[in-house]
């Protein structure tokens, strides 16, 4: 497959939020049409860059796999096919999900994070399931719980909330700043 793109932004072995940082400032150079080749190596650079897109109305094309590096594909829209990127609104601090667990309350926890950064701490009883994977998954949860939504700094959660609510969910937090900030009881898959 032999893809022409106008800018090539390297973002091999920068983690997750850093690949879409760097894309979304690389964007505003771009001219509507063109199109942006984005290399990572982070493995979940795709999902996060996927439903970067999907919320801002550029367009993902695709991503192509060469070796360790993964090519990712944007096209910039124009201005009549851009959005306000949204902010999920419902947001939860940390202090606040902590007195929530102390006092038993019954909420589920869903962490969007990738497998192995979910196996190296998690908050006790959260469910594990990668924004990648959500999908698939959402039929399979209960829309009247209370779902708490949190991942390492509170953008993927933000993402993943969005799609919550939009399948029905009506109980749904974002959970920020997320786990790089907290300091409550973790376990570790062993």
């Amino acid at each position: 497959m032999n893809i022409t793109a106008n800018e090539i932004l390297d973002a091999k072995g920068l983690a997750c939020p850093m690949p879409i940082v760097r894309t979304k400032k690389a964007m505003t150079d771009l001219k509507p049409g063109q199109v942006m080749e984005v290399q990572a190596t982070d493995k979940g650079s795709t999902a996060d860059l996927k439903a970067w897109v999907e919320s801002t109305g550029h367009q993902y094309l695709g991503t192509v796999e060469e070796g360790d590096v993964l090519k990712h594909y944007v096209r910039k829209a124009s201005e009549e096919e851009t959005k306000e990127e949204t902010k999920y609104e419902d947001v939860i601090d940390l202090t606040e999900l902590h007195s929530k667990i102390e006092n038993n309350e019954e909420i589920t926890i869903l962490d969007v994070r990738e497998p192995a950064e979910y196996a190296f701490g998690h908050i006790p009883g959260a469910v594990n399931i990668p924004l990648n994977e959500l999908e698939e998954s959402i039929n399979e949860m209960d829309k009247e719980k209370d779902v708490h939504v949190i991942c390492r700094t509170g953008s993927r959660s933000d993402l993943a909330s969005q799609k919550l609510a939009e399948k029905g969910f009506q109980k749904v937090k974002n959970v920020v700043p997320g786990m790089t900030e907290w300091d409550g009881p973790t376990e570790k898959n062993n």
